[in-house]
């Protein structure tokens, strides 16, 4: 089947898509998963370097409209399918599909979900203080509303790696005494109470971090890329290949553990995963030592890659390890808390 050649240009750029490409090594027929397909970037590379099949997994049912496009322009070597990519497995299942050769994950929020203002992911746009990926269950609003300043001093911190958090959470419980917290610049005055506004010299704006950990404890964005580079593990063949881009240290720290324990570099910790200890056959071969960066081409062109790192490994033949969210560095907080 010959390759499309001719397509309209993607909103947004993908981050170190030639990076991705020379790591993943796409080949005729075969079948690869774009776990973020949010655009389609990833996706449209793909389907561009070989005569295979991706199947596009997003949460986020604006994504899957926005794509049809491109499911038509591919026919029929495009499918997407909504839902999480911590269940891909069950998602690959419902199409009869149990293993693939590749799997990609652009880990964190899309480009396109924050220029969009009424998706509320962004400081500098005023909009509903939402943030949901999937567009279901409890928004950010539900949370600085609602949750005591303990657990939202908690969050900002564990999530946001805010030095002020305690701080933050107080002005966000001093502001909604007055008015509830409805927008995303409704949040940023209530920060800024506690922090002041951005300075001249700031490299980042105040409310950065805070609205990184609002995003990620409402998406449970932590605890789905664990999930995700379980069913990787369980859905690739001998030999598939899993590719990560990562942008903050938090996401970047579970994957680099993940694939280490999983390489046979056993960190300490390990001692808490019951059978982990003794786990003898490695199930990920390294691509790379450590991670790769963007080129300062790319950074200068795209400021979105600036913080993006990429690591890759190969599938081997051993059994799949078992499942735990532990030593993974990812911060606790139970959900129902308030």
């Amino acid at each position: 089947m010959p390759l499309a050649t001719e397509h309209p240009q993607p909103r947004h750029l993908p981050v170190m898509l030639d990076e991705v490409l020379a790591a993943l090594k796409p080949e005729r027929s075969a079948i690869y998963v774009d776990g973020t397909f949010g655009a389609g970037g990833y996706s449209r590379g793909i389907l561009e370097a070989a005569d295979c099949r991706v199947l596009g997994i997003d949460r986020d049912p604006n994504a899957i409209a926005a794509g049809q496009a491109m499911v038509a322009q591919y026919a029929p070597r495009l499918t997407l399918l909504e839902g999480r990519f911590g269940i891909m497995g069950a998602l690959l299942e419902n199409i009869g599909l149990s293993k693939v050769q590749g799997v990609v994950l652009d880990v964190g929020v899309s480009s396109m979900q924050i220029d969009e203002a009424a998706r509320g992911f962004s400081f500098l746009r005023e909009g509903p203080l939402d943030m949901r990926m999937s567009q279901f269950g409890q928004s950010a609003a539900d949370v600085v509303n609602g949750f005591r300043a303990e657990t939202l001093a908690k969050i900002i911190f564990l999530f946001g790696e805010e030095p002020r958090s305690r701080a933050i959470a107080k002005a966000i419980l001093a502001q909604r005494a007055i008015a509830p917290i409805v927008t995303t610049l409704d949040l940023v005055r209530a920060v800024e109470r506690a922090t002041g506004p951005q300075r001249a010299n700031d490299r980042t704006h105040p409310a950065t971090r805070t609205f990184q950990a609002l995003r990620i404890y409402v998406n449970a964005e932590l605890d789905e890329l664990v999930d995700a580079l379980h069913e990787a593990e369980k859905i690739l063949e001998v030999g598939g290949r899993l590719v990560v881009v990562s942008f903050h240290s938090l996401e970047d720290r579970i994957v680099k553990r993940f694939l280490a324990m999983r390489g046979g570099k056993i960190p300490d910790v390990s001692r808490h995963m019951p059978g982990v200890v003794d786990q003898a056959s490695p199930s990920f071969e390294l691509l790379y030592r450590g991670h790769v960066d963007p080129t300062l081409a790319e950074t200068e062109a795209n400021p979105r890659a600036r913080s993006a790192k990429l690591r890759a490994a190969r599938r081997t033949q051993a059994a799949v390890w078992p499942s735990s969210h532990l030593d993974l560095g990812i911060p606790r907080i139970e959900r129902s808390r308030r």
